[in-house]
């Protein structure tokens, strides 16, 4: 049985300085880009990834990796926590958020819980900052549509 990652997305977001400055402008692009990078981490990893969203789905976002969840009237957090609940073996689970109330909840649980701030250097040192800085920085929306498949 391979490792289940459950992200808490924006909770990741607000640890990505440069995403984090995106958010405020424009908060799809700031998911979009979150998932693009998700999903070149994850690529040779052998795990199945759920991100948790808060909200309703503006645009489709595609991924080869990672199943992307939006909570629509209720929180990512409930919707995270419901999925921990839902799990047959939450040892194999690793909860990625710095929100308290999930951060325990997942430790109850038997969860594997790593921090968002801890998570986003592992993402930052995966390759080096500067490149996914420039990355980051150069991929358009066009692009990653195109990338996904969205039209």
């Amino acid at each position: 049985m391979s490792q289940h990652y459950i992200i808490d997305g924006n909770n990741l977001i607000g640890k990505i300085k440069d995403l984090w400055q995106l958010q405020s402008s424009d908060g799809q692009k700031s998911r979009e880009k979150l998932v693009f990078l998700l999903d070149r981490y994850f690529n040779n990893i052998k795990a199945t990834v759920s991100l948790h969203f808060d909200g309703f789905e503006k645009e489709f976002v595609g991924t080869t990796k990672i199943k992307v969840h939006y909570s629509g009237k209720k929180t990512a957090d409930e919707n995270i926590k419901r999925e921990i609940d839902l799990r047959k073996n939450p040892k194999i689970v690793t909860i990625i958020s710095s929100d308290r109330s999930v951060f325990d909840y997942a430790k109850k649980s038997s969860c594997t819980v790593i921090k968002a701030e801890d998570f986003q250097k592992k993402l930052k040192s995966s390759s080096s900052a500067e490149s996914e800085q420039k990355i980051i920085e150069s991929i358009s929306n066009e692009e990653i549509k195109k990338l996904f498949g969205v039209k």
